[in-house]
């Protein structure tokens, strides 16, 4: 369980980091790797809980990440 949690973490992080630096968002790379992180996190939890998920933990971690970069900016913007 630790090693998961760790992973999707760092696996997040690299993909808050690497959206920033691509271009794909113009948050700052620590709000980014923030978002991130976030998603993963709630991903994780569900997976936990209910067994809701994308099949491998990384499968997990990489699409919460995206997918939290792509819900959060957009609601908060005009």
């Amino acid at each position: 369980m630790f090693p998961t949690i760790m992973g999707t973490v760092v696996i997040a992080g690299i993909i808050g980091y690497l959206s920033e630096k691509t271009g794909f968002t113009h948050n700052g790379i620590l709000q980014s790797i923030i978002i991130c992180v976030g998603g993963a996190f709630l991903a994780y939890f569900l997976r936990l809980m209910f067994g809701i998920g994308f099949g491998s933990p990384g499968m997990n971690a990489i699409v919460s990440s995206i997918g939290a970069l792509v819900i959060v900016p957009f609601h908060w913007r005009k």
